[in-house]
């Protein structure tokens, strides 16, 4: 069985506890409009066009952004540094993308790094069936879950998707007594009023003590230069990042709350 994989980042830590290494699995049914992967979202590999400026001259190569393999090529690259995840108290994270857009691939891995004692992390939108999250619950340790927008007009209008299926999951999920992380990527101008902020108060509190860590993402313009190459069009491009008091802010509210609160992963 093979997966298409846009990337292995070793040695990463905002991608749950300890050093940790993270695969990206290519395909999402979302289209964000701040996404910070775009060459995510497509089922497909895709090419690039990369470009590097040195002693006053362009070079151009070709890249291509998504790369099929099966698990023992994946599982390879894990243990090459394995030592360093396990001391740290760290292991794999399977990010995305949405890793359960290729659910069957997702779950044979899953098996694997299991059978082998690795500690693992599922970042997932909770945009799918409720089986393909169900099934992955004998293996998961930890589920870093996206949460991005409660009103669902909004929802829709920012990521092409309605909410309804990702909250309904968010609840069974909760309901299943697995340590879950809520990540809420805070947009400038979308989701960052105090409206915003009440709804997500009053969408969380029934879900505890199921949900009781939520990290706040700053968006940043880190993806700019991944538009161009890709030929996708921007459109948070003359969007700024949020100044740090006010997600400092964000972050003292729901700590008053009882919850536990960081920003960034």
């Amino acid at each position: 069985m093979r997966g298409l994989v846009f990337d292995i980042r070793k040695f990463t830590v905002n991608d749950g506890p300890g050093i940790r290494c993270t695969i990206f699995l290519k395909g999402c049914p979302l289209s964000c409009c701040w996404c910070h992967n775009p060459e995510s979202q497509t089922g497909l590999p895709e090419t690039s066009t990369k470009s590097i400026s040195f002693d006053g001259r362009i070079f151009r190569e070709e890249e291509i952004s998504g790369k099929w393999m099966n698990i023992d090529e994946i599982l390879e690259e894990v243990e090459k540094d394995w030592i360093f995840y396990e001391e740290s108290g760290g292991g794999v994270t399977i990010s995305g993308g949405e890793p359960a857009f290729q659910p069957e691939f997702l779950l044979a891995l899953l098996r694997e790094m299991k059978a082998r004692g690795i500690n693992i992390a599922l970042d997932t939108c909770g945009y799918t069936e409720w089986k393909n999250l169900a099934v992955t619950m004998d293996y998961v340790d930890l589920y870093l879950y996206d949460l991005k927008i409660l009103d669902d007009g909004i929802h829709q209008k920012y990521t092409g998707v309605s909410n309804k299926l990702i909250l309904e999951n968010l609840k069974k999920l909760a309901d299943s007594g697995k340590w879950i992380v809520v990540r809420i990527p805070v947009i400038p101008g979308i989701n960052d009023a105090d409206e915003d902020f009440t709804a997500l108060q009053s969408y969380l509190e029934p879900l505890r003590p199921g949900v009781n860590e939520i990290h706040l993402l700053p968006f940043h313009t880190a993806a700019e230069n991944k538009y161009k190459r890709f030929g996708k069009e921007n459109l948070m491009k003359n969007i700024k990042s949020l100044p740090k008091e006010a997600l400092l802010e964000r972050k003292m509210e729901l700590e008053a709350l009882g919850y536990i609160v960081k920003i960034g992963g």
